[in-house]
Parts: structure tokens; sequence; C-alpha cells
């Protein structure tokens, strides 16, 4: 095993929870001084300095998954983005549907539902790894298909390449959530292909919650009108005229009202941290200590083995309160449907994976 960068905080234990909140990177709290000294110090400059901060935020993550700064638009959290992306498209379709799978994190069926779409599933019962299951369920009256990179619960990796290409083959607009995949698995929205693509950075990338965002493709930028707007989503904030609202030229129309800051500062030097090592490093680590869980723990695995399959999740079943035996240990890990989620990261290592394994064996 290579030897990796050093760019998280000190835990004491064992941390398994990227898929939930990712460990701080080292240098956060420095990362953030700025932010509260312009506060204290110099408040007649803080908005111009938190700004540039926001554009700071907006350049690092358009080197992470690929397209321009300009078609990203910082939002609080992944619903808000969905919800302001499908209210600026709605008026583009007569009986607007969306589609999208039961095992989409339910947020986003809570959007699609008042969202004023008819709402189709595909049933979980479906492999939705299985681009011909979605050819199927894409149906002539269907006008967007939501794309989850990675099924939280199930630890799939859905091939998002192959389905978008279906739905733009049939004129389907695609929207790809990516709040569980971004930094452990490889994000690029031009080879994609995509549309919209919304994201968060709260688990993998360590960013803490509040950064959400939204990415949308140049040229349909043009055509939305989002109805979800605020002094922010003008082209000239700072020019206060209420009788003249003109849409900013880029994706920051969909941004709204007064924005948060200091999650986009603390996100930003996430992402740069996540860059210094670099995604596919990552993602190795990952698969390499994936697959000593699955030579150890054999069909006790549920997620997919493959990896082209495999998302950043091992998810393994333990039976009922194997959460709170594993935290006895200094284990972290979650619960869901009866089985553990562990998702190694790169400040996890093979000795860290042959604890688990043994407080794993050592119930049955």
């Amino acid at each position: 095993m290579i030897a990796l960068p050093d760019v998280f905080v000190d835990n004491e234990g064992i941390y398994l929870l990227s898929h939930s909140i990712g460990l701080p990177a080292r240098g956060a709290r420095d990362a953030a001084a700025d932010y509260f000294e312009v506060w204290e110090s110099d408040t007649s400059h803080a908005w111009p300095q938190w700004l540039g901060a926001i554009d700071g935020f907006r350049e690092t993550l358009s080197r992470l998954i690929g397209g321009q700064s300009a078609s990203i638009c910082p939002q609080s959290n992944v619903s808000s983005a969905l919800s302001k992306m499908l209210g600026a498209l709605h008026q583009s379709f007569d009986a607007p549907t969306i589609l999208l799978t039961e095992d989409a994190f339910p947020s986003l069926g809570y959007v699609c539902e008042h969202a004023g779409y008819v709402v189709r599933y595909i049933a979980a019962d479906l492999d939705a790894t299985d681009p011909a299951v979605w050819k199927s369920a894409l149906t002539a009256d269907v006008d967007i298909v939501l794309i989850t990179h990675v099924h939280s619960n199930t630890g799939e990796q859905i091939p998002v390449a192959d389905i978008a290409g279906i739905a733009h083959r049939q004129g389907v607009l695609s929207i790809v959530d990516v709040a569980q995949s971004v930094g452990v698995l490889p994000v690029d929205v031009g080879a994609w292909d995509v549309d919209v693509v919304v994201g968060s950075c709260v688990k993998w990338l360590s960013g803490g919650p509040g950064a959400g965002w939204l990415w949308v493709r140049p040229d349909l930028i043009e055509r939305c009108a989002p109805v979800d707007v605020g002094w922010f989503s003008h082209d000239d904030p700072f020019e206060f005229d209420i009788h003249d609202f003109r849409y900013a030229g880029d994706a920051l129309r969909f941004w709204g009202g007064t924005p948060t800051v200091l999650p986009f500062v603390i996100a930003r030097h996430s992402i740069d941290a996540i860059r210094s090592v670099g995604v596919d490093v990552i993602r190795q680590h990952n698969l390499a200590m994936v697959d000593q869980l699955v030579d150890a723990l054999g069909d006790r695995v549920l997620s997919p083995v493959r990896p082209e399959r495999r998302s950043g999740t091992c998810v393994i079943r333990a039976g009922e309160g194997a959460v709170e035996v594993l935290s006895g240990q200094g284990i972290a890990v979650d619960q869901r449907r009866g089985a553990i989620r562990a998702s190694p990261h790169i400040h996890t290592n093979e000795g860290d994976i042959e604890t688990l394994v043994a407080a794993l064996l050592a119930r049955h």
C-alpha cells in the first residue's frame, strides 16, 4: 500500500462515516480566519471579500468536476438546488413528468412530489445499474430523468453516462445527484454529457453542511427563468432598483437572496485538500479497502462486488445492535435496513479494516 497524504484531522478510533459527514481537512479553522477577520475589523469591506470567497469556491469546484465556474451556483443543499431547477424548468413542459428510482435519497422524492411534476419511479426491486431498465422506463411522456450517481443504502453506482445518453436521444433532460459520490468517484460533467448536476460538500469532500451547489449546462442556463429568486439572482445585485430585475447571465440566476458564505470558505479548503491527493488515488485506495472487506466477509457484503458497480460505501449484513457494539470498540459506522454502512477514506488503513472484520466476526 502506497503512503498517502495526511490531509485530515486526527480522529480517535476508526472513522468509516464519510458517506455521512467526512472528517474535517486539516487547516479548516485557519481557512475560516479571514472571514471573521474582515467581519470583526473591517465590516465595510466584508461583502467584497466574502463574494470573492464564493468566486473562489466556484472556481475550485469547477476544477474538480469539469466545466466552467460560471455554470456553478452555490446552494444551501441538494434539495434546494433541485427545487430551484425544477421550478425553472416547469414552464418548459405542458405536463412535466420526472423519472427517478425508489432507492434515491428520500429528500429528492419529496422535492419532486411538491414541484408540480408527475413523478414516476423505477421500483426498488429492479436493477438500476442496468441501462436497459432505464430505457424501458423512459417512455415518451417523460421530460426529465433524475439519476442518483450512488444509491446510499445499497452502495450501487449507477451508469450515469449510459443513462444520460439514452435520455438525450429521446429528448429528455438529465439531472444527476452526486452527493454520495463526488470526492471518491470521478465526476466529469463534460464526459457525462448531462444537463444538470446537483451536489453537496458535506460527505466525501469533507466540507461540512451548508455548501451545496448546482451545475447547469451553459446553453440550458439561458433557457431557464427561475421563480425562486432574490437580489443575488440579479445581474447586478447592488443596483437596488426594485422595478428593474434582470437575471444574472450565468448560473447565479439560481442563487436567490442574501447568501451564506462561511460554509463555502470551508468547503473550498476541503476541495483543495481532496484535489491535492487526487480523486483517482482516493478511489483506488477505497477499492483496496473494500476488497479487503469482501475477501474477509464474503456473502455478508450486500453491496456490489464488481468495482464498476461499486460506490465508496460497503454495505454489510451485521444484525441488530451492531452499531452500538462497534461504537463501543471505537469503530464509527451507521445502520440502514438491517445492515451497516462502512466507507473507507484515505485515512483508513489495512489495520482499521482488520479491526472491523474481527469485531464483526466475533458477533457470529
